[in-house]
């Protein structure tokens, strides 16, 4: 088994893909707004993933609600954005929590059915109002203890759920100016603002998975981006105290094109070698490289560099796919019903 987690290119796995996934092993699979359509299509994807892989394993999916949703109508409802919990929670904090849940619920109860089961949720960067609009209204607050809140009760409600949660962006991406799938962004805070951004994550440290920040951080290390900086992924296990499994943010975002990103080998084209792109993350202490774009170039590149999994990682991968619960069989519909009671007084 190879430590990534890769797209695929449409609706369902071709010839080519096939082939390289056979020999690759990927330890998992994410799925895209190109990769749905149907219920029927998105379960026959799934199925045909694992039985391909001969194994149960992870699918994974960003469906946060409001604009970060693969899945939409009309086969799918609209969920709401972090923000709508923030606003509930000024005014009725245990309500708000108690609607994250029930949300999370419906969202786990959905994905379930399609044989998703980790979604990439929830955000825990902390909201800045001088921040890049890429986290914005997707943020639970401008409160570490807020979002720290609204964060657990997601966890939880996709944990009952029988779906993996996935904190993000460890250790922070609300204070970043820069949108990193278009460039590098750089955060010069001192360390002691930057606790501000670390408490949610520290909080929620027994998260089952994370994904890291294409973010650099000045005051953690100023030579690398969090993906690629060893002294950042240290910091995530020891000081913030997080062992669960550590997925990269997507490599074929453009912040790791970026050579001010640092990590990768001298003379390595940061643009295209994503070979070198997926070893820098590895070797910076990330247990799992994660390529959403489908590209099969870029893909095979990835594959032929990548080595097995590692035994920590494996380790830290199976107990993360154990942290689901066994699911509820309460209908999705029913848990949307009563959050949404809980969002009118919003």
């Amino acid at each position: 088994m190879q430590p990534i987690f890769v797209g695929l290119a449409g609706l369902a796995i071709t010839d080519e893909e096939r082939a390289l996934f056979r020999s690759a092993d990927p330890a998992g699979y994410i799925l895209f707004k190109r990769n749905v359509d149907t219920p029927e299509q998105v379960r026959a994807l799934t199925d045909a993933l694992r039985d391909l892989a001969g194994r149960d394993l992870p699918i994974l999916i960003d469906q946060e609600g409001g604009r970060v949703a693969r899945l939409r109508p009309p086969h799918w409802p609209e969920f709401p954005a972090g923000e709508r919990f923030d606003t509930l929670y000024q005014r009725a904090p245990i309500t708000a929590i108690e609607a994250a849940r029930l949300n999370a619920l419906a969202l786990a109860a959905m994905l379930k059915g399609l044989g998703i089961t980790v979604d990439c949720l929830p955000l825990l960067d902390v909201r800045d109002a001088q921040g890049h609009d890429i986290i914005g209204d997707r943020s639970y607050g401008t409160s570490p203890m807020q979002v720290a809140a609204l964060g657990r009760a997601t966890l939880a409600g996709l944990q009952a759920g029988g779906v993996v949660g996935v904190v993000k962006h460890i250790p922070g991406h609300g204070r970043a100016k820069a949108d990193s799938h278009l460039e590098l962004p750089v955060v010069d805070t001192s360390r002691a603002e930057l606790e501000r951004d670390l408490e949610p994550f520290r909080t929620l440290n027994d998260a089952p998975m994370a994904m890291t920040a294409h973010v650099t951080y000045t005051a953690l290390d100023p030579a690398r981006c969090a993906t690629l900086s060893p002294t950042v992924i240290g910091l995530i296990r020891e000081d913030i105290g997080f062992d669960g499994l550590l997925m990269s943010d997507d490599i074929g975002m453009h912040a790791l094109g970026n050579p001010a990103a640092g990590g990768l080998p001298e003379g390595s084209n940061a643009l295209q070698d994503f070979g070198a792109r997926g070893l820098a993350c590895l070797d910076a202490g990330c247990d799992i490289v994660l390529h959403c774009s489908g590209d099969f170039a870029e893909m095979r590149a990835l594959v032929e560099a990548m080595p097995a999994i590692g035994a920590d990682a494996a380790r830290r991968l199976d107990a993360a796919m154990r942290w689901a619960g066994a699911g509820d069989a309460t209908p999705a519909a029913e848990w949307a019903a009563a959050r949404d009671s809980l969002l009118g007084m919003a």
